[in-house]
């Protein structure tokens, strides 16, 4: 793990064979990977070198006292579900040729605006609550993920999630009353 935070420090300098290295250390793993997901060894591809492009694109992202290992897979988890819940959206409209009601549509606004009162009233939460939430409830990823992620015990984590729910429910009540909604 020690090598890969040296890797990543050397493309960070501008050395790019150790991206380079990077890559073919964990280029195969992450196809084998994303291919539980996304059934298709074609797109586990592709999107295993998306992964990359967006480390690339992205260098400054990465916080070094996280495992880059956790970092790449957390990235691919999250292609991969992405992309299975586009495909599953597609082809649910091609199998049934669904027209939405101008209710549905309503509908999707109106969510779509929940998440961003959501997404606000978690930045209101202290660090690192914010931190917790956003990751159990908007990557949704699991408790000991979370706790591998930020370096913390699970027994905290599992603290900082209730109490930062606590004051995220009171956030979006405040808010209710304000609003009148």
């Amino acid at each position: 793990m020690e090598e890969d935070k040296k890797l990543y420090r050397m493309f960070l300098n501008g050395d790019n064979e150790s991206f380079e290295l990077i890559i073919n250390k964990y280029m195969e793993k992450m196809i084998y990977f994303i291919y539980k997901f996304v059934k298709s060894m074609d797109v586990a591809e592709d999107l295993a070198q998306d992964v990359f492009v967006y480390i690339l694109m992205n260098k400054e992202k990465y916080d070094s006292k996280y495992s880059l290992k956790t970092y790449l897979y957390i990235i691919a988890k999250s292609k991969s579900l992405n992309y299975v819940k586009k495909q599953n959206r597609i082809s649910y409209l091609q199998d049934n040729e669904y027209i939405f009601t101008e209710q549905e549509i309503e509908d999707v606004i109106f969510d779509k605006e929940q998440a961003q009162k959501l997404k606000i009233a978690i930045d209101h939460l202290p660090e690192p609550q914010n931190q917790v939430i956003y990751l159990a409830d908007i990557e949704e990823l699991s408790y000991q993920e979370i706790s591998s992620i930020l370096d913390m015990s699970l027994s905290k984590v599992k603290t900082l999630i209730h109490r930062g729910r606590k004051k995220l429910k009171e956030i979006l009540m405040k808010e209710v009353n304000y609003y009148g909604e």
